[in-house]
């Protein structure tokens, strides 16, 4: 694992995000399908746990059946090997839930 203060380029996470749902941008971006919005709300409030337990607040965009995050350590000013286990950990939950990524 990577110093979590050290801003990762693509190339960095790519091997890493495999699989996550997640694409690195000039952040983390990592959206999925859920059944209907009851359930990506059960989606976020399972990573608002996990991110506050982290100390991480990824911006989240909750819609009908969907749920999207982007993640990026604001204090470095780029996506840190924090936000990579904040990608894995939420495809984690969102694979727990029956959440797909899009």
């Amino acid at each position: 694992m990577h110093d979590p203060r050290v801003i990762l380029s693509p190339a960095e996470t790519g091997s890493e995000l495999d699989g996550s749902g997640f694409t690195h941008e000039d952040h983390l971006v990592g959206a999925f399908r859920t059944a209907d919005f009851a359930s990506a709300v059960r989606l976020l409030d399972a990573v608002a746990v996990e991110a506050d337990a982290a100390d991480h607040h990824p911006d989240v965009h909750l819609g009908w059946g969907r749920i999207s995050f982007e993640l990026s350590s604001h204090d470095v000013g780029g996506v840190t090997s924090r936000d990579v286990a904040l990608a894995r950990r939420i495809r984690e939950l969102a694979e727990e839930q029956g959440a797909k990524p899009v």
